[in-house]
């Protein structure tokens, strides 16, 4: 039996992206000198609202919102219901598929949020959870936190478009050996990889087949770069029958600071995440609720321009690292790169603390991700790009310096 000691040790928060990591400077006493850090510091574990700022007339909404006074601060606890009316018509644009704005869509505070709400309503103790590997970091902890059992599926992303995916075999034999419940991110996390068509229909026809819950992560489906495509599953024509489809404005839009998501999908999935929202924090916040108005009703060729500039960084720290013979995945979509590492002389955990420490540079560690991605680091390049691409030059400059 799990001890609560256990459970909440199962959290791990201490390399969690934006978590400064707890340490003795005395445990890098040997490595201090000769640091390469006299500029600005870069913080790649998260986006950078000042680079990028919120979206146009956010601040506005939010005014308004706060205007109504009491009536926007208690909101129903899946959401105000005039706001649930426009964005269910917007997502349900966007996705390709109707959403009652009534019974299959709840406001929740970030995406974080949703996804503590949606493995809360289908995991318990002893549920077999397909999680991929790599994805999100929290994925499989909360899995295990909440009882259940981690069944992980690998993700091949590092080889050519069609040779990467994730492994439909273990998916299919977990299927088969009572795995109830899939939780994956598209465009993934990590890694930018943006499920293909065939994957998303193979997943869809798989979990229809054996009667599994899925819930996907879209949160950066926005952010889709030039040439790319995206597949939404709750289109497809055979989508699982519990489905819950997760997105939110904190990233690509920079409302990060507003702590707002969105959970859509089965009616039944969406009360139970209700329930536990009016236990655990009774709503998303009232006020900040307003902004969602602003979400997917940009200023002309706003999006278009974000995309553009993102792309930019990106194309920029793909070359400084593929120079410097990195193993590196072009991201399809999304703000993260995730370089594997060279066999160093000192561990990657200690690496990623000489990077903050000599160099100026945060990121998050690989083994958040993945047990077998912990030589690899990941960067949100959602950063001034002048300053990125400096610290980019300066994360190889370490490699070099530490390479085995």
């Amino acid at each position: 039996m799990t001890t609560l000691d256990e459970k909440f040790r199962l959290l791990a928060a201490d390399n969690a992206p934006g978590q400064e990591v707890r340490q003795k400077l005395t445990d890098l006493d040997a490595h201090m000198r000769g640091g390469l850090f006299n500029g600005v510091p870069v913080d790649f574990s998260h986006g950078d609202v000042d680079a990028f700022p919120p979206t146009p007339g956010s601040d506005d909404a939010w005014n308004k919102g706060f205007a109504v006074g009491g009536q926007q601060a208690y909101t129903e606890y899946r959401g105000a219901a005039a706001i649930r009316t426009g964005l269910a018509e917007r997502l349900a644009a966007f996705t390709g598929h109707p959403i009652s704005a009534e019974r299959e869509l709840i406001i929740t505070p970030g995406t974080q949020g949703a996804l503590f709400l949606a493995l809360g309503a289908t995991v318990t103790a002893g549920t077999k959870v397909a999680v991929v590997e790599p994805d999100y970091f929290a994925n499989s902890k909360l899995v295990r936190f909440f009882g259940g059992e981690v069944v992980p599926i690998a993700l091949s992303y590092l080889g050519s478009r069609s040779e990467n995916g994730p492994d439909l075999g273990q998916l299919e034999t977990a299927f088969s050996n009572g795995t109830e419940v899939l939780v994956f991110s598209t465009p993934n996390n990590p890694t930018g990889l943006v499920y293909s068509a065939s994957d998303i229909n193979a997943i869809a026809e798989l979990a229809s087949k054996h009667g599994v819950t899925v819930i996907v992560d879209q949160l950066y489906s926005r952010l889709l770069y030039s040439g790319e495509s995206y597949t939404h599953l709750r289109a497809h024509e055979k989508a699982p029958e519990n489905l819950i489809t997760i997105m939110g404005p904190s990233k690509t839009e920079s409302l990060s600071g507003f702590r707002l998501g969105t959970a859509f999908g089965t009616a039944k999935l969406i009360e139970r995440m209700e329930r536990l929202q009016a236990i655990v924090s009774l709503r998303a916040a009232g006020y900040n609720q307003a902004a969602l108005d602003t979400w997917f009703n940009e200023p002309e060729g706003w999006m278009n321009n974000r995309i553009s500039q993102h792309e930019a960084i990106r194309d920029e720290l793909i070359d400084i690292f593929r120079e410097a013979t990195l193993g590196i995945a072009v991201p399809q979509a999304g703000s993260y790169v995730f370089p594997a590492l060279p066999t160093l002389t000192v561990a990657p955990e200690m690496f990623v603390r000489l990077l903050r420490h000599q160099a100026g540079i945060t990121v998050t560690p690989g083994s958040e991700f993945a047990p077998s991605t912990s030589a690899s680091i990941r960067l949100n390049f959602s950063q001034d790009h002048k300053a990125a691409v400096a610290a980019a030059g300066r994360i190889v400059e370490m490699v070099e310096r530490y390479k085995a």
